[in-house]
This record gives structure tokens, sequence and C-alpha cells, in this order.
């Protein structure tokens, strides 16, 4: 391919393969070469540490079809920058006709994707967006009156039906991408080294579909390990969501509503892009909360003497991964019992899960602090004695991931769980009524 060669490009973000890729499969219809790009962002890449596992994840991913395009001739093209300025070489350097990406849903992305959008109309080139890492994505799934559901239940049942009533075919050939025409490319593909990254001590698992059946059976028990870390190939597209909600819809539909909950909190970011960091209900922004560094600490460290508590965070640490029903143990722990904002454990997790996904991880935290749409109550305060006694009554859970349990090394409950509830529906309730 020749600098004077007309391509079509097609940008690589959240979609992380060849098959069932909405844009790659849209671009392939121009007839023209068609170059696939990633670009290593650092405008996120520099808020992260050099060795962070995500990176190492997405790096293997990019190889792997790298390896792929090998069969066509062609290779990827890898570049970091800030995208802005990488698209202002590009375009200088190439004869674009079209770029081709799949929509970003998080504040973030929109942002960025607009300014690119406007630096391509302004170089007279297409910029074509397309829905793929949902199956209904922003405004597809409203109310009568044309807005955003804030309740997950009514959103769901809609959700349903519009999926019951689709009649096209859900999952796209995958032999689809054997017809594209790939430019004949040989670029140089970098080292992480060269990235400015080293790899990742955490191996991301691959996805785990077996314990489907089961689900809704093993979901809540953390010793089964019944999970099927899917996150991390969801969160970059690695996996096609049409491929696993058509599996799950066949398979369990527990697992299935998971997923909605997914698109659920994605389009909850979209229409208020201001929940990512406030409080969906601002009712709650006058709470006085206590935000001790030191006890955020032992929380983070999983020394709270709390076990199902202690044992989540050291999972976290150590893997990048915590148990679903553990995750709901420990972030209410953290603003319950220790009134710290929810921000602070949304920072944390998103910092070390490999599955992180901003619009799920600020669901979650918001809904286990009580501030978030359809949210437990603020008076709803886990035990977590309780829930070890209910969930991990023999302690193998437990034990993998607190050796030391029953002896003097591991410290005593750093507070009184009655205590800390009452203290917390207090709060709750003086901040609330501060409001008014």
């Amino acid at each position: 391919m020749t600098k004077e060669t007309t391509i079509n490009m097609v940008w690589l973000r959240r979609d992380l393969r060849l098959n069932d890729n909405t844009a790659l499969l849209i671009a392939a219809k121009s007839n023209l070469p068609v170059v696939l790009l990633f670009i290593f962002d650092e405008d996120i890449l520099n808020e992260l540490e050099s060795d962070d596992s995500r990176v190492t994840f997405i790096y293997d991913s990019l190889l792997d079809i790298n390896h792929s395009l090998a069969q066509y001739n062609s290779a990827l093209l890898i570049k970091k920058g800030k995208p802005l300025q990488v698209f202002e070489a590009l375009l200088a350097e190439h004869q674009i006709k079209e770029v081709y990406a799949n929509e970003d849903y998080e504040p973030y992305g929109i942002k960025r994707d607009a300014a690119i959008m406007e630096l391509c109309k302004q170089h007279d080139v297409q910029f074509n967006l397309y829905k793929d890492h949902v199956i209904f994505a922003k405004d597809e799934v409203l109310k009568k009156d044309g807005t955003p559901y804030t309740v997950f239940t009514p959103y769901k049942n809609q959700w349903i039906k519009q999926f019951n009533d689709l009649h096209q075919v859900i999952y796209k050939d995958s032999n689809q991408t054997n017809s594209i025409y790939f430019a004949e490319v040989n670029y140089q593909f970098p080292t992480l080294q060269m990235l400015g990254f080293e790899r990742g001590k955490i191996k991301t698992k691959d996805y785990n579909l077996a314990h489907l059946q089961d689900y809704q059976k093993l979901r809540d028990l953390p010793q089964k390990d019944a999970g099927s870390y899917l996150g991390p190939h969801l969160r970059f597209g690695t996996i096609s969501i049409r491929a696993i909600v058509k599996h799950a819809s066949q398979t369990s539909e527990t697992f299935l509503s998971e997923l909605i909950w997914r698109e659920f909190f994605m389009q909850v970011l979209y229409h208020f892009p201001q929940s990512a960091v406030r409080n969906f209900k601002s009712k709650y922004d006058w709470i006085k909360w206590r935000n001790h560094e030191d006890d955020f600490e032992r929380w983070c460290n999983g020394t709270t003497g709390y076990t199902m508590v202690d044992a989540g965070m050291r999972q976290l640490n150590q893997s990048g991964y915590m148990h679903n029903r553990v995750r709901m143990v420990t972030a209410s722990f953290l603003c319950k019992q220790l009134l710290i904002e929810w921000q602070w454990g949304e920072a944390y997790f998103a910092s070390k899960l490999l599955d992180f996904e901003l619009s799920s991880n600020v669901g979650n935290w918001q809904w286990a602090a009580g501030t978030g749409c359809d949210a437990a109550p603020y008076f709803r305060v886990f035990n977590p004695a309780l829930q070890q006694k209910k969930f991990d009554p023999d302690y193998a859970y437990i034990r993998k991931w607190i050796p030391e349990l029953g002896t003097m090394q591991y410290p005593q409950p750093m507070v009184e769980h009655a205590f800390a509830r009452d203290r917390a529906l207090k709060k709750y309730k003086e901040g609330i009524e501060s409001k008014g």
C-alpha cells in the first residue's frame, strides 16, 4: 500500500476482536482497503501504573489480532498518544476516506469522539459510529414519555420485550471476516516496553460459561467460584455481547438479568453523566461523612477484622477480581460502617478491578451507598458477620484469603457493627433532613 492509496480506517477501542465487530463489518462493504488502528490513549494511560495488568490484557488481545491479520498480509497500526493529536498526524499521512468505530457511552469517550468527528469533518473525512458493545444503547429503551428509566425492573421488562421483538439475527456470522479487504501493510508491532509499560503480575482469566445453568443456585457462594470472569472480555470487547446474550437467553435467566443490569447502568450514565462523580440523588449531598484515611487504609488492605470484608479486599488486591456478593458486602461496609464516601471506594475499585467498567462501578457503588438510582435504601446495612454465616459458613472462601485467621496476627473488628449501624442511620437521617 502506498501513501497515495485511498483507505478506510477502523479504530478499535472496546472491541478487540475481528469477528462480529459491527464497525469492521460495515467498513468491509466499501470495497476499499481497510487499515485497523489502535491508540494507546495517553489521557487514560498516564493515570495507570506501569505494570497495570489491564494494559497487558489489551496488549495481548491486540497481539492476537495482529497474528490473525498476518494471514491477510496485513497488520495492526499501533499508536500511542492523545487521540486528537494522533488523528491529526494520520489525516496528514494517509488518504483516508472514512473512519469507522464503535460507540462509547462514557463521558470521556463521548467528548473524545466529538472532537475526532469535528477534526475529520474539517478534512472532509466521514467519521462513523456504530452500536456494538450493547444490545440496546443510549435512548433505545425509554419510558412511554420518552424519558430514561431510573428504576431497574421496568427497564428490564421493557428491555426483554424489545429483545424478544428483534427479528434480525442477533449474532453476526464470524466467517464474514474472510470477505474483508484488509490493506496489505507490515506495520511494526511495538513491545510493551516501547509503549512505556511492563508486563502485569496478574493474568486475566479466560471467561467460563460452564456454570451458567447453575448460576442462580451458586452465584452468592464465593467458595464455589461460579463466576463467568466475563467482565474484562466484555469491557474490552474480546467477545461479542451479542454472542453472550444469545447464550444467556437460552441458558440462564438470572445471568441474562446481570447483563441487563450492565446496560441499565450504561444508559443511566449516558443520560446522567454527572452521576460518575456526584450522588445521583442530591438529597444525600448533605451527609457528614467521617472519611478517616486510616480507616480507609485498613479497608483497602483487608485488615478491618471483618472476615468477609477482608477476604474480599485481599482477593481484589491479589487477583484483580472480587466475588459479586462480596463486592456488595465490602462496599456497604465502607459507606455504612465506616461512613466513607462511595467515591473513595469507587476510585479504589477502579484502580484494581480487571473488569472495571465506569458505568457499572459507579452504579453499583451508588447502589451500595444508597445514593444512586434504584439503590438499596440507606437504612439497609449489611452485617458482614451474618453475610459470612449465610454465604461462607465453612470459611472456605475466607481461609483461602486470610491464612492467619484464628491467630493473634488477625485483627479484632475495628468497629462494633450495632454501633456503626446506628451511627450510619443517624448521619444519613441528619443529612437528608438538613437538606430540607
